[in-house]
């Protein structure tokens, strides 16, 4: 088939992409409805049997005499006997289709090619752009989307504040729907019909069903809104889709998890360890930022919670960081009554935070009825081996120098055993403003354990505003320069530094040389 070539602005027509909104022909917008009256052909994707919801929204603002072009898929599903299988139907479709609007556009001919709701979001108009815009004048008017049309359906702010809000096709697989509908705050899941069944499946399993809305066909006349857990499968249409609003304003999702009974005693909420990484709010996950918007109360040593903006009603419980015992037993208690309980930690919650206190307290017998989780963090050791290339690359130990919960004895020993191991070992704790002794006797150590050249990272506020971060050796390590928010990092005999113009890199071979 030959191609229809036309240069730009020499009497050719103009394409059109216009955005038609959700279904209700009075949310086209002023200028959709003027080029759609204007233009001199109308081009719509249907079905097989015909028909299109996109032509039966526009049809108040067609007139006599248009051109008007049905651009009808070969199939609606993936079974078909084309040599290139459903991949290779739809594109022969796309090509012949945008070569049918060409001819149109090379004689002169201004189309408007006609899109439910934007017509660059999931809309088949993008597959006509990117045939004909290089070749033709284009211009999209968008649409107000199906999301938008469901929100406002529903009444209910879809996301406010820092809120953020993912979009998700049905189609996607099971594993990857329930991924992100673990962890994203509000969403929304497009492409439903025969697909409802498994979206509805993978918010299950992400915990999230509860929360979830359905809509079908907004806008319109025939427009039915319902909880999704309510729903008939069977009797889902493809225009419909699924809105999760975000916790600050979702009804589904504003009861605790428990509530007084006439006992008083109240079904458990939950505890959820999170680590929130060792700074910089890039290094939160998105599963424990989608945890803190789900909690009721957030519990923590005051310098941790800082870092949290609270959403309107969740309740923050600030502690002394001295007071692990205290916290974790006052975290279950709430949540025994009912509440979803967010223990917060930095770094990493499993890494000598708040997850072993919160477990250890969890398994006395008057908690052992309420459920607790732990959701893992960016570590520092991981955040300092990051910034420096790879120095945790082979076996590697993690060692508290603090001596408040084990005496100094039995630190020496560790490091000892680290070294005649011949293991990598990131350093904790090695000095505060009253703890100077234990980094000075560790440097003492390492000058009788090690050789001088041995590798030794030191890195600073890793990822935030006053990082800083050493690639030295144990010649070279000076202890007046660590505190609190330090980690070191002890290399093995194969850890070694590249000194590069690109810049410099530590790493530990992942096998070690054959002898």
């Amino acid at each position: 088939m030959s191609t229809v070539q036309q240069p730009r602005g020499r009497g050719a027509g103009k394409l059109w992409g216009v955005g038609l909104g959700p279904g209700d022909p009075e949310l086209v917008t002023v200028k959709a409805a003027r080029i759609i009256a204007d233009a001199d052909v109308i081009a719509y994707h249907c079905a097989r049997h015909g028909n299109s919801i996109a032509r039966s929204v526009a049809e108040p603002y067609l007139r006599s005499g248009q051109v008007e072009e049905r651009l009808m898929y070969p199939l609606t599903v993936e079974t078909t006997d084309h040599p290139g299988g459903y991949a290779g139907a739809m594109a022969d479709f796309y090509r012949d289709s945008a070569e049918l609007l060409a001819e149109h556009l090379a004689a002169g001919r201004d189309v408007v090619l006609l899109a439910e709701g934007d017509p660059l979001f999931f809309s088949s108009y993008m597959h006509m752009h990117k045939r004909l815009a290089g070749r033709f004048d284009a211009e999209i008017i968008p649409g107000v989307t199906s999301i938008s049309g469901a929100s406002a359906a529903l009444g209910i702010p879809l996301v406010e504040g820092e809120e953020t809000l993912t979009v998700l096709p049905g189609t996607a697989e099971p594993g990857e729907l329930v991924a992100h509908l673990r962890t994203g705050e509000a969403l929304a899941v497009m492409k439903l019909g025969r697909t409802f069944g498994k979206v509805r499946q993978a918010l299950a399993e992400a915990g999230r069903l509860e929360e979830a809305w359905y809509v079908e066909r907004a806008s319109t006349s025939r427009q039915q809104i319902a909880k999704v857990v309510d729903v008939d499968p069977a009797s889902v249409p493809y225009f419909s889709l699924i809105v999760v609003p975000g916790r600050r304003n979702n009804p589904l999702a504003a009861t605790p998890a428990g509530a007084d009974d006439e006992s008083g005693i109240g079904t458990p909420g939950e505890v959820v360890v999170v680590g929130l990484g060792p700074g910089p709010a890039a290094q939160t996950t998105p599963q424990v930022s989608a945890e803190l918007a789900a909690a009721t109360d957030l519990v923590g040593y005051t310098t941790y919670l800082k870092r949290i903006t609270p959403r309107t009603g969740q309740r923050v419980h600030a502690t002394d960081n001295r007071v692990e015992t205290q916290r974790a037993e006052f975290a279950l208690d709430l949540a025994s009554k009912g509440s979803r309980v967010a223990v917060v930690s930095s770094g990493d919650p499993g890494v000598f935070a708040m997850a072993a206190a919160v477990t250890e307290v969890a398994s006395e017998p008057a908690w052992q009825h309420v459920p607790v989780r732990v959701v893992p963090g960016v570590s520092a050791a991981q955040a300092v081996a990051a910034a420096a290339g790879a120095p945790l690359g082979h076996d590697f130990a993690i060692i508290s120098l603090s001596d408040l919960l084990k005496p100094w004895s039995v630190i020496e020993q560790r490091i000892r055993a680290a070294v005649d191991a011949d293991l990598v070992f990131a350093v904790y704790n090695p000095a505060s403003r009253t703890r100077t002794e234990q980094i000075r006797r560790f440097q003492e150590l390492l000058n009788a354990l090690v050789p001088a050249d041995r590798v030794l990272i030191q890195g600073r506020d890793v990822g935030g505003d006053g990082q800083r971060l050493q690639l030295l050796t144990v010649a070279d390590f000076d202890p007046a320069t660590v505190d609190m928010r330090t980690l070191l990092i002890v290399g093995s005999s194969q850890t070694r530094i590249v000194r590069r113009p690109a810049g410099d890199l530590a790493f530990t071979p992942r096998h070690y040389p054959q002898s």
